[in-house]
């Protein structure tokens, strides 16, 4: 099949529909710049959903799985190699964790945390201790256990029924998780920042409050840093800047870079309960994986680099309100570092894929976080004129939906 022939047609055509890509197809990319099969270029925000955290093509990433797809790429678990120990150590090294769990995805590891969650429970407190707490609009993933854990019902329907013992309150609420904790549960779940849930961050006091709950009730704190990971937040996990250790945090998405890998990462007295045979990943700890990932860690894990999260999300801000006080679109811009959130005024409620596409059409990559809110994860390394060119293509775009609508608007009433 020559590349001609391959077009976003082919899509509908071999692929199950449960995605429904954009109609372009991009072929390569550079720093945060992406090119498509036309040779247009896109200036890219979305960062493949907060994974590309160095950008496209960096050299340090070329560079390291150039080097490790000459040796090893993959031996399964009944060997260890090199590259997984020294990402592992490199790891517990910059986190509360000491011990850690390879495995291929955002959705395995928060698999592997449930787990570990209930096993711990189970052999220290017994079976009754089974229950876990998370939180009304969270996400966590997509296999069973983890679309269960997750908060939205759109992501369950269907596929029904789910895996039991599972409770769900309102996020910054804790007088709610108050009320339902108790000596049955295990777990609380949850993320720093709720990203597929509209890029809510939770409230300090409210973290450090189901910290002590957890404590009273013997219940273990998980924290889902699979999307605020990695410097997105402007520190290494968004969990240094709360004053709160977990027990478990699960990491991913821009830990490879764009190499799929996830973690799980733990403490020594957590980790025993996944004891010999009780828990794998084909390609966790995959050479070739944790090669990248760890070139990703010595690239980001800096002061200069974690410092420069705050000016670059400075200059975003700024932007937006630009183009807020031109527009009026935005109720709220939320989130922290480079996890932005824009949420729409209530007008323009349940219409931001509309703006997604316009702002496809002029050349910037975006995503939405619901219906509600243009959501932005770009390279932690964008270059600033990168930034103030993607916000004029953006401005132009939110120009375009606006007079689209007034048009429709004023034929509706001639």
């Amino acid at each position: 099949m020559t590349t001609e022939q391959v077009t976003r047609a082919l899509f509908d055509e071999v692929m199950v529909p449960n995605y429904n890509p954009q109609q372009f197809v991009p072929v390569r990319g550079q720093g945060s710049r992406v090119w498509d099969q036309e040779d247009k270029e896109y200036i890219d925000f979305a960062g493949g959903i907060a994974v590309n955290a160095l950008g496209h093509a960096h050299p340090a990433l070329v560079a390291a799985i150039k080097e490790q797809a000459d040796k090893l790429w993959h031996l399964s678990n009944t060997c260890t190699n090199e590259p997984a120990l020294r990402l592992a150590k490199k790891l517990t090294d910059a986190t509360f964790a000491d011990k850690v769990f390879f495995c291929s995805s955002g959705g395995e590891a928060n698999e592997a945390a449930f787990k570990l969650a209930r096993k711990y429970s189970y052999d220290n407190f017994g079976p009754e201790k089974n229950e876990i707490i998370a939180f009304n609009q969270a996400f966590h993933g997509r296999t069973l256990f983890t679309v269960s854990v997750g908060g939205q019902q759109k992501y369950r329907e269907g596929f029904e029924p789910v895996p039991g013992g599972i409770g769900h309150v309102p996020f910054n609420d804790l007088k709610a998780l108050k009320a339902v904790i108790s000596d049955k549960t295990c777990a609380v779940v949850m993320e720093p920042i709720q990203g597929e849930g509209g890029i809510i961050p939770a409230d300090p006091e409210f973290v450090r409050g189901v910290r002590e709950l957890c404590d009273q009730h013997n219940a273990l704190l998980v924290f889902d840093e699979v999307q605020t990971g990695v410097g997105r937040t402007g520190q290494l996990y968004a969990y240094m800047d709360m004053g709160v250790t977990p027990d478990i945090m699960t990491t991913a998405k821009a830990l490879g870079g764009g190499f799929p890998i996830g973690a799980m990462l733990t403490t020594d007295k957590c980790a025993p309960s996944l004891g010999f045979g009780t828990h794998g990943s084909t390609y966790g700890g995959n050479p070739l994986g944790c090669a990248v990932a760890e070139a990703v860690l010595d690239q980001i894990n800096t002061p200069e680099l974690l410092a420069s999260v705050g000016d670059k999300r400075a200059l975003f801000v700024a932007e937006l309100e630009k183009i807020n006080a031109k527009h009026g679109i935005f109720k709220e811009i939320r989130g922290a570092g480079l996890l932005i959130g824009a949420e729409l005024t209530e007008s323009w409620h349940g219409q931001a894929a509309k703006f997604l596409a316009a702002a496809r059409e002029a050349g910037v990559m975006l995503l939405v976080a619901g219906p509600n809110v243009l959501r932005m994860t770009p390279s932690l390394i964008i270059p600033d004129e990168d930034i103030k060119q993607g916000m004029a293509k953006l401005e132009q775009a939110i120009a375009q939906v606006i007079e689209q609508a007034k048009a429709i608007e004023a034929d509706s009433a001639a």
